[in-house]
């Protein structure tokens, strides 16, 4: 093969990974010109009001574990959302909250707060609720498992490690917690220090280089292609397309596992049509 060929075939190659990438950037587009991500927030003034999605620890005494996501803060939104981790033990009066703050180092936050707050602004959506004996077991593992996440002095927004990556860092490890992750959660496919791992929902298996490449096949997520951290894909078993920035665009998906409570992860776009 002489070095026109080989020029032409690399020509090619470039030509279509480019392509490839314009395509999954049309999503953080869309979101950016529909104007369904607020460009020019302000972190002192944006909402932090409670979403009202977690059950009041005056009324249900038994244990409670919930996975939140939420549009990221200001064009960071157009392409991902901010996952973190609720959990309440039985007759507990609070919650204690779990998340990776970018400003923090070590960049582990575990406190007690409001559970359901809007992130600056942007209204959280449910992704796992589990309660009773379980939700008791999960939050031992949890608790377990914190201390030991690998990259607490590490955070990179693109493409990991950030929020997401410990989130479903720690999930992974929780048997009794299982996510099926939006779309746009960016960073959940970075595995530290390894190259193959079960999948959130404990359901299947997922490749990724570095978070910038992979490949997702499982029972409860489907198929995920991720590209330079932008993932596209289906869903089989609560049919919906999986799209970069915008999210799920089908079927509302059940909450933990095994067709629990439904919650809407439906994109904006599909609540516009159907004004």
């Amino acid at each position: 093969m002489n070095l026109s060929r080989l020029l032409k075939r690399a020509s090619r190659i470039g030509l279509t990974l480019a392509g490839l990438l314009v395509v999954l950037l049309l999503g953080p587009a869309y979101m950016l010109a529909s104007q369904q991500v607020p460009l020019h927030g302000d972190w002192h003034t944006a909402g932090r009001d409670s979403s009202g999605l977690a059950p009041d620890p005056a009324r249900v005494h038994q244990a409670v574990v919930q996975v939140y996501a939420a549009r990221a803060f200001e064009w960071r939104g157009a392409f991902g959302v901010h996952t973190w981790i609720a959990t309440k033990a039985a007759g507990a009066s609070r919650y204690r909250v779990y998340q990776v703050l970018s400003w923090r180092r070590p960049t582990v936050e575990s406190g007690y707060a409001s559970p359901d707050r809007q992130w600056y602004g942007n209204p959280p959506t449910l992704l796992a609720d589990i309660r009773g004996e379980r939700a008791a077991r999960a939050i031992a593992d949890i608790e377990a498992a914190v201390p030991n996440y690998p990259e607490a002095d590490r955070y990179r927004i693109w493409p990991g490690p950030n929020s997401n990556t410990f989130v479903a860092w720690i999930v992974r490890q929780v048997p009794e917690l299982s996510v099926d992750f939006p779309p746009n959660a960016l960073g959940k496919d970075y595995l530290p220090g390894a190259m193959m791992a079960t999948t959130p929902t404990h359901t299947g298996y997922q490749f990724s280089l570095g978070g910038l490449f992979g490949l997702l096949l499982a029972w409860d997520e489907g198929f995920e292609l991720n590209l330079l951290g932008l993932t596209v894909g289906v869903d089989w078993q609560s049919p919906a397309l999986k799209l970069p920035g915008i999210g799920r665009v089908g079927m509302a998906q059940p909450t933990g596992n095994r067709g629990q409570r439904e919650v809407d992860q439906d994109a904006p776009l599909a609540a516009a049509a159907s004004r």
